[in-house]
């Protein structure tokens, strides 16, 4: 039992380094673009299969709703995509 629960806090600890966005950053609304794309290069996009109507682009976008809905006003295109680069 407890190799069990060190291995649980060991993987915690690890995957916290990694700076994984939580859900509360996950719903963080930024100022505008260029501040949103220090965190998320490629943008937003709010569901995995959407296309960009801009066309090329050189970063994927992150893909997460509450994100996307946070900032929802940045997609100016409305396709889908908040800040796409």
């Amino acid at each position: 039992m407890k190799k069990i629960i060190g291995c649980v806090l060991i993987l915690s600890l690890a995957l916290a380094s990694l700076g994984v966005p939580t859900t509360e950053a996950a719903a963080k609304k930024y100022k505008n673009c260029t501040e949103l794309n220090k965190d998320y290069k490629g943008g937003v996009a709010k569901a995995k299969g959407v296309k960009n109507k801009g066309g090329k682009t050189k970063y994927t976008p992150h893909v997460s709703k509450a994100l996307y809905e946070a900032n929802k006003s940045k997609d100016r295109d409305k396709d889908l995509i908040a800040c796409e680069r």
